[in-house]
């Protein structure tokens, strides 16, 4: 399994990066978990349009699903436009980002599958198991699994114990750590801090951690500290090209 960071950046991109957005292969399958804002451009780095083979979307924010407009336009404007592109997601949350078009434009290059966070599936060679986590709006944190390698996303979340057991002796944990130590009273229900990421990954024993979702202009070095004091393994920061290969 081969995880390239596209972005990491929450709420909005910093200057020269992008949002979350996460290229995931396996035995020549290319799935994309999430795409946000400015995600596109650094997928096609890797990828043309039309060799992406399924999408993931953890939930309806725009910073974590907006840049799935412009792959879908890439492939039904090609001039020999792919099959229709599987795209996951729970109920509801793509329908701002599938409006955006005309009526009908999108309709022959997505073929939509909702989930209701909980919901177990497959994607290709992944074995996908999800659990709803908190947020403002339903989101799935998930585990994927392919090859003996596991790798898990939280998505956008607030403190949940369910954490902990989406990302039991995973490879690898991508976590939300939107700020580095406390998280502000109005968001403490919704969204997480690297020393929760870093608490959850010591209690999940993960292989190595990736700090994701850092707030724009945030020193990634606060992060990373406050993460180390729970957790002693290695720590990383979710940054555009960024590449973990699990054998």
């Amino acid at each position: 399994m081969r995880i390239t960071v596209l972005g990491g950046c929450g709420a909005w991109p910093s200057a020269g990066l992008a949002c979350s957005g996460f290229l995931v292969e396996h035995e020549g399958f290319r799935l994309v978990i999430d795409l946000g804002y400015a995600a596109l451009p650094r997928l096609l780095e890797h990828t043309p349009a039309h060799g992406v083979d399924a999408v993931l979307i953890s939930h309806g924010h725009p910073d974590h699903c907006a840049d799935l407009n412009p792959l879908l336009r890439a492939r039904a404007l090609d001039d020999d436009p792919p099959s229709a592109l599987p795209v996951f997601a729970p109920p509801r949350a793509l329908d701002a980002v599938l409006a955006l078009d005309r009526p009908g434009m999108l309709d022959a290059a997505c073929l939509l599958h909702e989930f209701i966070p909980g919901a177990e599936f497959e994607i290709g060679p992944f074995a996908v198991a999800t659990r709803s986590l908190p947020h403002w709006v339903p989101n799935a944190g998930m585990r994927l699994t392919a090859g003996g390698r596991r790798l898990a996303y939280t998505g956008d979340t607030g403190p949940s114990p369910d954490i902990t057991d989406l990302a039991r002796d995973a490879d690898v944990l991508i976590a939300e750590a939107t700020y580095a130590e406390e998280v502000p009273e109005h968001s403490a229900k919704y969204l997480s801090s690297a020393r929760h990421a870093g608490q959850y990954a010591a209690q999940a024993q993960v292989g190595r951690l990736v700090l994701t979702h850092l707030w724009p202009g945030s020193d990634p070095h606060d992060f990373v500290d406050a993460a180390r004091r729970a957790y002693d393994g290695e720590v990383m920061i979710a940054d555009s090209g960024l590449v973990i290969d699990l054998h």
